[in-house]
C-alpha cells in the first residue's frame, strides 16, 4: 500500500518540534554475518545504482513533509554504508543539503565495517561533512570474529581506526557484542579493555540476540558454544564497571559515551522525536504515524511511490506506552513535565499503579522531576518495561 505524506492529527502529535532526524538504509554487504537479521546482502553494481536513484527519488517525494523542518541528524546505516563508492554518499548528502534545511551543527554518522574502507574514502567522508563514525568491531578476539561470520580481523579494525584518527576524525563509536560464541569472561574483558585504551568517544555494547531466519537460529543456540547465564551476568556487570572506570557515562541501556558525545540521532528515537527513514526497510515516525518501508530491495527499486510494510496511526494510549518504553531506556529517564506537555495528563494518573509497584521494589524512582530506573532496575529493564506495553 502506498500513501502520500500527511500531517499527524491526534493529541499525542501536537507536541512537535521543528527538528527532524533522517535515517538512510544502505543494505550492501560483502557477506551477511551469521547473526544478522537486518535487510542486507551482496548486490551487483547495477542494483546499487538503481537503489541509490530510488533513495534520491524518495527524498524528493517527501519534500512537502520536510519543507519546514530542520534536519538535526543524518545516519547512514546498513548493511555496510562504507562498502559502496563515496560518490553514493555524496549524492545523498548533496540532495539533502540542496532540497532541505540541514542544520550547520548537524550530526552526520556513517556506519563502517573494517575491511571495506581505505584512506580515499575516509578523506571524502570528512570532506562531505560526515562527523561521526561508527565502527562495527564486535570483538577484539579473532576467533570470536570468525565465529560471528565477520569478514575482518582485529588488525583490520586497527587499520581503520588509525586511518580515521590520522585524518582528523574526532567522534568515533565502536560497537561490541557480548554473549557470543566462544566468549569467556576473560576474552570479553580483554576486548573491552583493548577498546577503552584506544579512547574512542563512544562505545556501544549489545547482547547477542539469536533472531529467527539467521544461520545462528538454524544452527540452534545449544550448538553455538555460547557463554552460560552466570558468565553473561558477570560480563554485564564488568562492562558497566570497566567503562565507568575509563570515563564513559552510561546514558542508555547499551550505550556509553564521553561527556558531550552521546549519539544525537539515537537519542531522537529514545526521546520519541520525529524521524524519517529512506531506503528499503527504513522506519519513520512522524507525530502519531509510524510506518516502515517494504523490506524487499527489488520491489523498493520498482516502486514509483513509497510502499509500506507497516503503516499505523497510533492512538494516545499507544503513544504514551511508546514514550515510557523508549524513554526509560535512557539512564536519565523521562521528564514528568515533558509527559504532561505531550499528552495533557500526569504520568501517575495513567501509570500510577505500575510506577508505585516498581518504586516499592526499588526498580524505579522519581527524582528531580524525572522517572528513571534505579541501577538495579536497569539490570532487569525488560521485565519492568513489559508492564507498560
Amino acid at each position: 500500500m502506498s500513501r502520500s505524506p500527511k500531517r499527524p492529527s491526534c493529541r499525542c502529535s501536537s507536541w512537535m518540534m521543528n527538528d527532524i532526524h533522517v535515517y538512510i538504509h544502505l543494505p550492501f554487504c560483502k557477506k551477511k554475518c551469521d547473526y544478522c537479521d537486518f535487510l542486507s546482502g551482496k548486490y551487483d553494481e547495477d542494483t546499487k545504482r538503481a537503489y541509490l536513484d530510488c533513495i534520491l527519488r524518495e527524498i524528493q517525494y517527501y519534500g512537502p513533509l520536510l519543507s519546514d523542518r530542520r534536519i538535526r541528524s543524518v545516519y547512514f546505516g546498513g548493511g555496510t554504508p562504507s562498502l559502496p563508492d563515496p560518490s553514493y554518499i555524496s549524492r545523498i548528502i548533496k540532495t539533502i543539503r540542496d532540497r532541505h534545511t540541514l542544520k550547520k551543527d548537524a550530526e552526520i554518522t556513517i556506519e563502517m565495517n573494517p575491511g571495506t574502507t581505505d584512506e580515499r574514502k575516509v578523506k571524502e567522508y570528512l570532506e562531505l561533512g560526515i562527523n561521526r563514525f561508527s565502527i562495527g568491531l564486535q570483538s577484539a578476539n579473532d576467533d570470536e570474529l570468525k565465529a560471528l561470520g565477520r569478514i575482518h580481523d582485529f588488525d583490520d579494525f586497527l587499520y581503520l581506526y588509525d586511518l580515521l584518527r590520522k585524518n582528523g576524525a574526532s567522534n568515533i563509536n565502536v560497537d561490541l557484542i557480548t554473549g557470543i560464541p566462544h566468549e569467556t569472561f576473560s576474552s570479553a574483558k580483554r576486548s573491552l579493555e583493548t577498546v577503552c585504551r584506544m579512547d574512542p568517544e563512544h562505545i556501544s555494547v549489545y547482547s547477542l540476540i539469536i533472531e529467527e531466519g539467521t544461520p545462528f537460529f538454524e544452527k540452534g543456540a545449544e550448538n553455538l558454544d555460547l557463554p552460560d547465564e552466570d558468565t553473561e551476568s558477570a560480563i554485564y556487570g564488568m562492562t558497566r564497571r570497566l567503562l565507568a572506570e575509563y570515563g564513559y557515562g552510561r546514558y542508555e541501556i547499551s550505550n556509553y559515551a564521553k561527556r558531550g558525545y552521546e549519539c544525537r540521532h539515537n537519542l531522537a528515537y529514545w526521546d520519541l522525536l520525529d524521524y524519517i527513514g529512506f531506503g528499503a526497510s527504513a522506519a519513520s515516525r512522524i507525530g502519531n504515524r509510524r510506518y516502515t518501508n517494504i523490506r524487499d530491495v527489488d520491489r523498493y527499486i520498482r516502486s514509483r511511490e513509497p510502499v509500506f510494510e507497516e503503516d499505523i496511526l497510533l492512538d494516545d494510549d499507544e503513544c504514551m506506552s511508546e514514550f515510557i518504553i523508549m524513554g526509560l531506556r535512557k539512564t536519565s529517564g523521562i521528564s514528568l513535565d515533558d509527559f504532561s506537555s505531550r499528552f495533557g495528563r500526569k504520568i501517575r494518573e495513567v501509570y500510577g499503579e505500575s510506577i508505585g509497584k516498581y518504586e516499592k521494589e526499588g526498580l524505579l524512582e522519581i527524582k528531580d522531576g524525572r522517572l528513571s530506573f534505579t541501577e538495579r532496575g536497569m539490570d532487569v529493564s525488560n521485565i519492568v518495561l513489559s508492564e507498560f506495553v
